[in-house]
C-alpha cells in the first residue's frame, strides 16, 4: 500500500543546541545545567573546575560547522529542521536584564543559512538545559521567579527572530521532569514529590506565558508542547492491569492535559490528595493556563507495558522509565522495545484526545555503526526501523489524525542524552568522533542518508 502524505508534510529531522552545538563558554556562553552533567542526564550533577573537560563541550562542533550540515540536510531534502537555542547563549546566567548579542548573533546566522535551502526551523526555547545560574542562585524551577525570568528569554528570541521561526516549541520532553529533575526543573535527584510537582507547576505557567507572547509578537507562528510519548499497555486483560496501566498514563498525559486545555484535569485532584501534594497556584496562574498551544508534539522510541504483579515491576526498574517489557517485541541494542504500531496507536490517543494537529518531532534508533573495509555504512537495521516507524505514521494519515511533520531524532550523530556517549549513534550522517572524544569530526553518509533522501523526494511513496 502507498500512503498519502501531506504535501506540506514537514519532512526533516531533530537535534539539540547542548548535544551537537559544543563551543563550551564560548562568544559569552554561560554555564548550563546540561554542562554539569557530562555523563548524561541520568547521571549525577558535578561542578565544573578549571581545566575539566567533558564530551558535550565539542559536541558534533556544529556551532563552527553547521554550514556543511546544513547543506547536508538540503541535499536529504529536509523541509524542516528542529533545533534548540541555548537559553545560556542568551542569557548566560538566567537573570540579566540585557541578552548576550553574540548568542543571538550566532543563531541570526543558523536560521538565515536554513533559509538558504528553505529549510523551516522548528526551535526548542528549552531542551534539556537552563542557565545554572538560575539553579545556584535561584533554585530552578522551584522558584517563581524563573516564571519570570523564563518569560523575558522567550520574549526575546519571539522578538529577533519572529520573520525567521514560525515554528515553536516550549520545553523539550516536559513529563521528563518526573524521572530527572535536575534535567527537567533544576531540582536534586532526591527532591520530594511536592517540591517536583510545585517546581513542574511553574514551569506549565512558563509555558503558557511564551504561548501568549508567541501569539502576541508573531501572530502567525505556531508553537506547540513537548511530550515523551511513553505510551503503556496493560500485560494482561485483568482489570487491575488495566486500571493501573490508565493511571500511569495519565502520569505524563496530565502534561498535555494542562497545556491543552488550559487548566488541571481533575483526576490529578485525587492524584494529589493521595500523595499529601498541595500546589501553590495563584489565580493568576490559573489565567495564565488559559493560553492553550496550537499543536501537540511529542518523541517515540518505544512503548512498554504496566502490571500490578510487584515482582515483574521490581525486575523492570533498572531502566530509566521503568517499564516492563512486552513479551512481543524485540528490543535495540540499548534494551529500547520496538514497536511501529505503537506510534499509530499513539498517534491516535493524543488526537482522539485533543483534537489538535500532532508532530512527530524525535523518533530514530541508537545503534553502534560499523564502517566496512570499502568505508561504506549500511545502516539497514536504521532503514528498517524507521521505514516500519513511517509506515504506521502512514496508517494513522488514513485513519484521519491530523499530523504536520516528522522530525527524526539525530539526522546527524550527536552525543546522546541519556549516557553522553557517541558509539550510541541515530545519524544519516556518521561523525568521526568516539566516547573519549578522540576523531576528526568527519562527516560520512551512512545507506540510510540516502534512503530517507528518496522518502523525502517521494513524500512517503517509497516507503514498503
Amino acid at each position: 500500500m502507498s500512503y498519502q502524505f501531506p504535501d506540506n508534510f514537514l519532512w526533516g529531522g531533530a537535534i539539540a543546541a547542548n548535544q551537537v552545538e559544543g563551543a563550551y563558554l564560548t562568544d559569552g556562553k554561560g554555564l548550563s545545567t546540561s554542562d554539569l552533567q557530562p555523563h548524561g542526564v541520568l547521571a549525577e550533577a558535578v561542578e565544573r573546575h578549571d581545566g575539566d573537560s567533558g564530551i558535550k563541550d565539542v559536541a558534533i562542533d556544529f556551532y563552527h560547522r553547521y554550514p556543511e550540515d546544513i547543506a547536508l540536510f538540503a541535499e536529504m531534502g529536509f523541509k524542516c529542521l528542529r533545533t534548540s537555542i541555548a537559553w545560556t547563549r542568551i542569557f548566560p546566567q538566567g537573570d540579566e536584564e540585557t541578552p548576550n548579542e553574540a548568542g543571538l548573533a550566532f543563531y541570526d546566522r543558523l536560521f538565515d543559512e536554513m533559509s538558504k535551502y528553505n529549510i523551516q526551523p522548528l526551535v526548542t526555547l528549552s531542551h534539556y538545559e537552563m542557565p545554572y545560574g538560575l539553579v545556584k542562585k535561584h533554585g530552578g524551577w522551584g522558584n517563581r521567579r524563573t516564571i519570570e525570568f523564563f518569560e523575558r528569554y522567550a520574549r526575546t528570541v519571539f522578538q529577533r527572530y519572529q520573520h525567521k521561526v514560525k515554528y515553536w516549541l516550549t520545553f523539550n520532553e516536559i513529563n521528563m521532569s518526573l524521572h530527572a529533575p535536575f534535567t527537567g526543573v533544576g531540582l536534586p535527584s532526591d527532591s520530594s514529590r511536592q517540591d517536583i510537582y510545585q517546581a513542574i507547576h511553574h514551569q506549565l505557567v512558563a509555558s503558557a506565558k511564551a504561548v501568549s507572547a508567541c501569539h502576541e509578537i508573531i501572530p502567525d507562528a505556531k508553537i506547540g508542547n513537548m511530550l515523551l510519548g511513553g505510551i503503556l499497555y496493560p500485560l494482561s486483560c485483568k482489570p487491575a492491569d488495566v486500571i493501573e496501566t490508565q493511571q500511569q498514563n495519565r502520569d505524563w498525559l496530565f502534561f498535555g492535559d494542562v497545556q491543552v486545555r488550559g487548566y488541571y484535569p481533575s483526576y490529578m485532584n485525587r492524584f494529589f490528595k493521595q500523595r499529601g501534594i498541595t500546589l501553590h497556584i495563584t489565580d493568576d496562574d490559573r489565567q495564565a493556563l488559559k493560553h492553550t498551544v496550537d499543536f501537540i508534539s511529542f518523541s517515540y522510541y518505544m512503548s512498554g507495558c504496566v502490571t500490578t504483579d510487584e515482582e515483574l515491576n521490581q525486575k523492570a526498574r533498572a531502566n530509566i522509565l521503568n517499564m516492563v517489557p512486552n513479551p512481543h517485541l524485540e528490543s535495540s541494542e540499548w534494551g529500547w522495545q520496538i514497536d511501529p504500531q505503537g506510534l499509530r496507536y499513539l498517534l491516535n490517543v493524543l488526537y482522539d484526545r485533543y483534537q489538535k494537529p500532532l508532530f512527530i518531532v524525535e523518533n530514530g534508533l541508537g545503534a553502534k555503526d560499523k564502517i566496512d573495509s570499502d568505508g561504506s555504512i549500511n545502516d539497514d537495521y536504521r532503514i528498517k526501523y524507521l521505514n516500519d516507524h513511517l509506515v504506521q505514521v502512514g496508517e494513522a494519515i488514513e485513519d484521519g489524525v491530523e499530523v504536520l511533520g516528522y522530525t527524526c531524532w539525530g539526522p546527524i550523530d550527536l552525543v546522546s542524552a541519556s549516557k553522553a556517549e557517541m558509539s550510541k549513534r541515530y545519524g544519516f550522517i556518521y561523525v568521526d568522533r568516539d566516547d573519549a572524544g578522540n576523531g576528526t569530526l568527519e562527516r560520512k553518509k551512512k545507506k540510510s542518508f540516502y534512503w530517507y533522501q528518496s522518502v523525502i523526494g517521494s513524500n512517503g511513496q517509497t516507503l514498503k
